[in-house]
């Protein structure tokens, strides 16, 4: 049985930073990209970040381009989210997922078939 759990999230001022995590069990993790969305109040999910099963190539949503990192580390079965430069519209709800190919092709919810239970990210200004 897949699962995935994130934690990490929680409250911070505008300009803060917060490293989510998302640990995966159930399924040989090494060989899935893994990718980090959020959805906001009254908003539609946006794909914020995935990267592909070895770690050695990631995509990112422009919005968070150059404030955010995604990383994973394979031996702990852990998918990680550093988020600099904390903005309040980055507040929302945060869900990692898993793809069922090894490569990421895009950001699109659809292409994800494993989803956390999500961890929420306040931004105050």
């Amino acid at each position: 049985q897949v699962r995935l759990v994130e934690s990490g999230g929680g409250s911070v001022q505008a300009g803060g930073s917060l490293r989510l995590s998302c640990t995966g069990s159930g399924y040989i993790y090494s060989l899935y990209c893994m990718g980090w969305f959020r959805r906001a109040p009254g908003k539609e999910r946006e794909g914020v970040a995935a990267i592909y099963a070895g770690g050695g190539s990631a995509i990112y949503a422009d919005s968070v381009k150059g404030r955010f990192t995604i990383s994973r580390d394979n031996a702990k079965n852990t998918l990680y989210l550093q988020m600099n430069s904390l903005k309040p519209e980055d507040t929302a709800i945060y869900y990692c997922a898993r793809s069922p190919r090894t490569s990421c092709p895009s950001l699109s919810g659809e292409e994800y078939n494993y989803w956390g239970q999500g961890t929420q990210v306040t931004v105050s200004s």
